[in-house]
């Protein structure tokens, strides 16, 4: 990708005083109103998005957005509402609307604003903000060359769900009445593509993709194409499986899922609610005992990095797994207060969240799989956090004696989380690192796969 053009638009210092006077004129007004508490967040953001389909420019679509949000707190009663208009009259009517919301609430004990000695006191530089300002005739070459590339690897691949490339920045400020300002500037670049190949018994379809903060780190167009026809070509021939049950390997790209599972499990709002497979697990194994799952939000330029929450409230790195044994949950101050423990900093999420890696790739993990499924693609959401049961469709590939034999479609594979969780017999090297949730492929002992 070509080196990134500075742009001013969104993050010039400029912009970023008049962001900063906005949040402290809401929360000047709030406190004027009789608020005793009030938080505000404002963002402005600016994108460019292009569809390329068989050659020819199918959307183009210029996006630039503002918001800001505002939350008051009367004692324990809360209320919030929000605008686009930044006018300081549209500003003064946001914060009497918050105000007259929260006068009508009912009161809650856990409501209100983050610890102040919670608060992030120094805020790295993350490398998160490299502005891409690519000319329109650039963007659609890109594009185009990814399908050319992937249209031309093979004659069976027939036809093009299109290729998208998008670039985004936006600038966010969180302030509140604790004194905290923090504002953050970012960046997102990605080049997608899709096709479809064809041959006697039918049709198939697979796509890739490339994401990065800076438009440097993308993988070029052609890598893009070549390895969406590689992923299109091989699911050809596609057949079903009859039921079984077996070892199943999730595939880096798919394997994400299961830990994003495990966070929805662990996050407060379904623990204080009780609706979750793992409640009272804290200081238990839930994971194979060789596993470690970490946050790192101080990865450079990664997607999920991050000094602060959306409360404020400084991240740090830490462990939720280690060893196989939970070792904390995923909390906001109000869950966290629900819960009677402490904010984890993860109000808006986690942090690059990751699996620790083991030596094998994924042509290793297939010879320890030796007789199973390799799955590559999931299909439908059939996952129960409060119990735990998971059943998904699927697609992938058969594999004996540690070598693939053929595609598979057209199956459900189907176990419990916890059991899952517990039988992972191996965490690759492959490590997808495209997403908030970094993971290589996941080697699971045994789970029922239902076909014919």
């Amino acid at each position: 990708m070509s080196a990134p053009v500075k742009s001013p638009a969104v993050t010039d210092p400029e912009t970023r005083a008049r962001l900063s006077a906005v949040v402290e004129a809401v929360l000047a007004e709030a406190k004027k109103s009789g608020a005793t508490a009030a938080e505000a967040a404002v963002n402005v953001n600016q994108g460019l998005s292009l569809t390329v389909r068989l050659g020819e420019v199918e959307t183009v679509e210029h996006t630039r957005d503002k918001g800001m949000g505002v939350t008051v707190y009367f004692g324990q009663r809360t209320g919030s509402a929000s605008t686009t208009d930044f006018s300081d009259r549209a500003l003064r009517e946001t914060v009497r609307a918050a105000c007259t919301i929260a006068r009508y609430t009912a009161e809650d004990d856990c409501a209100g604003l983050a610890d102040p000695d919670l608060l992030a006191k120094n805020i790295p530089d993350l490398d998160l903000h490299h502005p891409w300002n690519p000319g329109m005739d650039q963007v659609i070459e890109l594009a185009r060359s990814a399908e050319a590339t992937a249209r031309g690897a093979d004659p069976r691949i027939t036809n093009s769900e299109g290729a998208s490339l998008s670039t985004h920045e936006g600038l966010e400020l969180y302030g509140n009445t604790h004194g905290f300002l923090g504002a953050v500037a970012a960046t997102r670049h990605s080049l997608s593509l899709s096709v479809i190949a064809q041959d006697e018994a039918g049709m198939q379809r697979d796509y890739w993709y490339t994401v990065a903060r800076d438009a440097r780190g993308l993988e070029s167009p052609e890598a893009v194409g070549q390895m969406a026809a590689r992923r299109t070509l091989r699911r050809l021939g596609s057949r079903k499986l009859s039921t079984r049950e077996c070892p199943v390997l999730y595939e880096a790209p798919v394997a994400s899922s299961l830990l994003s599972h495990f966070v929805s499990a662990v996050r407060g709002a379904s623990l204080y609610r009780q609706a979750s497979f793992l409640l009272d697990s804290l200081g238990k194994p839930v994971f194979a005992d060789f596993v470690r799952i970490h946050e790192q939000p101080y990865l450079k330029g990664a997607q999920g990095s991050a000094a602060f929450d959306s409360e404020g409230v400084a991240t740090r790195p830490r462990d939720l797994v280690r060893d196989g044994v939970l070792q904390g949950y995923v909390l906001d101050s109000y869950s966290a207060r629900k819960l009677k423990m402490q904010t984890t900093g993860n109000a808006g999420g986690v942090h690059n969240l990751t699996i620790e890696p083991g030596t094998d790739d994924l042509a290793a993990l297939l010879r320890r799989l030796h007789t199973g499924l390799l799955v590559t693609e999931l299909i439908g959401f059939g996952v129960n956090t409060v119990t735990g049961d998971y059943s998904r469709g699927a697609a992938g590939f058969w594999v004996e004696n540690g070598e693939i034999q053929y595609p598979v479609e057209e199956i459900t594979i189907a176990g419990n989380l916890r059991d899952m969780f517990r039988h992972i017999l191996a965490a690759g090297s492959d490590v997808d690192t495209r997403g908030n949730i970094r993971s290589g492929s996941l080697l699971i002992e045994r789970m029922t796969v239902a076909g014919n």
